[in-house]
């Protein structure tokens, strides 16, 4: 009976003590329901080992005991005897509990990180170029500097500030909804010497997302709904000003998807976002001075093409207002955005793809549209007005042979005209090509020639030779 006596104390000792540990280290509620019901849990098992112990001590002092004489009468035996399953199953049950405990023991003391799964993402880019006229703003290029004052004035520019982090998170899900989060930056915030770089904010947003449904929302900050594509350059501006517009900002989206046949699926995404605008000469921030948010939407198409994988066609487009306080009148004036965008994706084969987008639109400057330029203001002239541009960008990705691949492309921006002061752009223009080498899987070393023509409204049109050199490490 001692034998049974020390397991059972034992087993009730375990979960007592990992009862009071968890209490003592968790203020969470459900850890301490959780580990109290593991203890009435095992208080039944124990009763039932009781039941079984005294069943089996009953039966034994049943057994008739044999006498011989002249030997001395044996005493009954009064010990339970139990067999090896009996002991195999109660010290079975001690370290299952135990490790329960000692699991719910760590999960109460570990605040400090999460159990959601967490992955960190990135890489290390630094960059050496060479113009052979300046750009703005020179680490990366967006148009060439008027050539009026200076002309072929050459520079060189080395920078590690495109070095990008982010952390994904996922989960907790259950069978309806899928949930995740991201949060990326890279070292091109504003203002900062270029050996003191500043983190300037990418994306951070979080996002439901309903599989089954085919629905999902997103909210934060992340890239435009509309104009939604890339050029694989090597340059930070994707063709930015260059015909390729879109960026980042905060945002609430909704996307559903419809499929329409078995190899036909149709997409709409539409979006209420941040009006990034400008401060007027009263100090006033323009897009938020408007009243009301962007609207963005976007409608898609993926079906099959003469490629071996299926192509996306996409319409997009964004409304938006922005109000001016001028100074001095005392009044006010409100000037629209818009765009329309058509956007496609086309995989040729294995080694060819091809990608780009067209725009038309007013009041694009946020939006990397219209060369930087968004609304002319000459209060002396009483000149108030948006400025209309157009353009687009196209793009090749060829590869990957062993361990090169190669990109190029070409992008414009046409501002109009008769929308903008002397002296202004009027015309942006590029032309890339790479090619990038991988050293290793995480290594690559890529280099990339662009030719850049920006034209102005009279003097200064201007032109540069772009050569530059990439070092990546991607974790």
């Amino acid at each position: 009976m001692k034998r049974i006596a020390i397991l059972l104390s034992a087993a009730m000792l375990a979960a007592v003590s990992s009862l009071c540990r968890a209490d003592s280290t968790s203020d969470l509620a459900r850890e301490n329901t959780e580990l109290r019901g593991r203890l009435e849990k095992l208080e039944k098992e124990v009763e039932e080992l009781k039941k079984l112990v005294g069943q089996q001590a009953k039966a034994t002092s049943a057994e008739p005991v044999k006498v011989e004489a002249p030997k001395e009468e044996p005493k009954p035996e009064t010990t339970a005897k139990l067999g090896e399953a009996d002991l195999q199953r109660i010290a079975e049950m001690v370290q299952k509990e135990a490790a329960k405990s000692r699991q719910g023991y760590l999960t109460a003391k570990k605040p400090v990180w999460s159990n959601l799964d967490i992955q960190v993402y990135g890489y290390i880019k630094a960059d050496a170029s060479y113009d052979s006229s300046r750009t703005t703003p020179g680490n990366y290029a967006l148009y060439v500097d008027s050539e009026a004052a200076n002309k072929n004035d050459d520079e060189f520019n080395l920078t590690v500030n495109q070095t990008r982090f982010g952390v994904k998170i996922t989960g907790p899900d259950d069978e309806a909804v899928k949930t995740s989060g991201l949060v990326e930056g890279d070292f091109y915030g504003s203002y900062a010497d270029e050996n003191k770089a500043k983190i300037q904010l990418r994306h951070a947003y979080l996002k439901l997302d309903w599989p089954e449904e085919r629905f999902s929302i997103l909210a934060g900050q992340t890239s435009d709904t509309m104009s939604p594509l890339f050029p694989d350059t090597l340059n930070y501006t994707v063709l930015w000003d260059a015909g390729n517009i879109g960026y980042r900002r905060p945002q609430i989206r909704l996307t559903k998807g419809f499929p329409l046949s078995k190899a036909v699926e149709m997409q709409l995404e539409g979006a209420v976002a941040r009006t990034i605008g400008r401060s007027s000469p009263t100090s006033s921030e323009s897009g938020e001075d408007a009243g009301y948010p962007t609207l963005q939407g976007r409608a898609s198409v993926t079906l099959p093409w003469v490629g071996y994988k299926p192509m996306t066609v996409g319409l997009s487009g964004h409304a938006g207002r922005e109000e001016y306080d001028i100074a001095l009148s005392g009044t006010n004036k409100k000037f629209e955005s818009w765009s329309i965008n058509l956007d496609l994706t086309g995989p040729i084969n294995k080694w060819l793809s091809i990608k780009g987008e067209l725009f038309t639109g007013e009041n694009l400057n946020t939006y990397f549209g219209g060369i930087g330029q968004g609304v002319n203001i000459d209060t002396s002239k009483g000149i108030y007005n948006e400025i209309a541009a157009k353009g687009g960008w196209v793009g090749a990705s060829l590869g990957p042979w062993d361990k090169w691949r190669f990109n190029l492309g070409a992008g414009i921006d046409n501002a109009d005209k008769g929308d903008i002061k002397t002296n202004d752009r009027v015309l942006n223009r590029s032309i890339f090509g790479n090619v990038i080498y991988s050293v290793t899987k995480n290594a690559e070393i890529g280099f990339e020639l662009s030719d850049w023509q920006t034209d102005y409204k009279g003097q200064g049109d201007a032109d540069s030779l772009r050569a530059q050199t990439s070092f990546i490490y991607k974790f």
